[in-house]
């Protein structure tokens, strides 16, 4: 699943629509949109997401022997 796939599942979860999320950004719904659709977003982008919509954001390699880095 690609990230802005993520994004949207996300944002179903939370009962909060992808506009909702851009204003809780302080950027533009067209603008949000166009990050959506281009995949454009970096580690910071997800971070402020999952602040504004009251989640963890946590990234990591994961191994397969279950270790993370």
């Amino acid at each position: 699943m690609c990230v802005s796939e993520k994004i949207r599942v996300l944002a179903a979860m939370k009962n909060i629509s992808i506009a909702e999320i851009a204003r809780r950004l302080n950027t533009s719904p067209q603008s949000f949109s166009g990050k959506l659709k281009r995949e454009s977003f970096t580690i910071h982008d997800l971070e402020e997401i999952a602040e504004v919509v009251g989640v963890e954001f946590e990234y990591s390699f994961n191994f397969n022997d279950g270790k993370k880095v």
